[in-house]
């Protein structure tokens, strides 16, 4: 208990309700732990906060390294800080070395001039290896945000060119940024997201690239028209902007109010809100699983034998992983052992 009677969940909760950020960074890094004490509080906490969240809304941006996402997201905050009078949470997903585990965790650096506003909240976050660029625990972060009072949420992922599925399954509107110039390898993301993209944004569209940028912004608008009309009733707009000059800024957020406004009009925003919450139950228990697996003391006790015998050729990986599984149901079956 605390000196104030309350328990430690109960400080984090009121700390957050009060829009509190050292409460709200510090329930985030519970969620983001490893250790079973935290996220067994983040758990407690998180369930408290859900009925109070989801009043926002949520913007997956994407795009291939150098595209200017943090300079967009930057440009655009500002503009919603300061003109529309919004608070925003940028949670922006850095990439984890495979070799060290560490994150450079530098958009705070990136977005200096944004991090400054009073309404605005900033959290890098390592992506940990998840596909698609997306943290695990963005979605715990997400909530964490709205309950404290965030009404608009922008997700910037890392933008690796992979499946961005993890980063479509929990926002509302999904934005692809592009550059002139960039070659085959846009296109190949190109040909990936496009059908997810909400949203195609042509960036950097200022000095003597603007007329570039306004060319391929009509060659988008083009492309688009052979799409299969989305579900959500939306047709994916093409908008170019630069965020030096601000030009094409405010167009690229009428752009998600209009989309706001139809798919709430329809019923899309709604439904898409129950899938989320449908996934996300998926991707809990797939996480559950995987860490009661990899946690279970046999498991430990039985993995590093089982490694060396495929590294030897001595067993397959199908088979050594098979056997796993059997040893760790059987292994469940006997509680007072486990």
């Amino acid at each position: 208990m605390t000196p104030q009677g309350r328990t430690e969940a109960e400080t984090y909760r009121r700390g957050i309700a009060n829009g509190e950020i050292p409460a709200l960074s510090r329930a985030i890094t519970l969620a983001e732990s490893t250790l079973p004490e935290h996220r067994e509080l983040a758990r407690e906490i998180i369930t408290w906060c859900l009925p109070h969240s989801g009043k926002s809304v949520r913007v997956g941006i994407t795009g291939i390294p150098g595209v200017g996402k943090s300079s967009l997201i930057e440009s655009l905050g500002l503009y919603l800080a300061r003109e529309r009078g919004k608070k925003i949470a940028v949670l922006a997903i850095d990439p984890t070395s495979s070799e060290t585990g560490g994150s450079v965790l530098g958009d705070k650096i990136r977005m200096q001039e944004l991090s400054r506003h009073k309404n605005v909240y900033i959290r890098p976050s390592p992506s940990s290896g998840s596909l698609g660029g997306v943290a695990k625990k963005t979605s715990d972060a997400v909530i964490l945000c709205e309950a404290a009072g965030f009404d608009t949420i922008l997700i910037e992922t890392v933008g690796v060119g992979q499946s961005e599925i993890t980063c479509h399954s929990m926002v509302d509107f999904f934005m692809l940024l592009m550059i002139t110039g960039a070659g085959d390898d846009i296109q190949g993301i190109k040909r990936g997201i496009i059908e997810r993209a909400d949203a195609v944004v042509i960036t950097k569209a200022d000095g003597e690239n603007r007329k570039n940028a306004e060319l391929m912004r009509q060659e988008m608008e083009e492309a688009l028209r052979f799409q299969r009309p989305p579900e959500s009733g939306w047709i994916p707009r093409v908008h170019a902007c630069s965020s030096v000059t601000g030009y094409g800024i405010s167009e690229v957020w009428q752009c998600v109010a209009e989309y706001e406004k139809l798919c709430g009009e329809n019923g899309y925003f709604a439904e898409k809100r129950r899938r989320q919450a449908k996934y996300r139950l998926h991707e809990t228990l797939a996480q559950n699983l995987e860490d009661s697996f990899y946690g279970n003391k046999f498991v430990k006790k039985t993995i590093g034998k089982v490694e060396k015998e495929v590294v030897e050729g001595r067993t397959d990986p199908y088979t050594g992983a098979a056997n796993l599984l059997d040893l760790y149901l059987e292994k469940l079956r006997l509680p007072s052992q486990t």
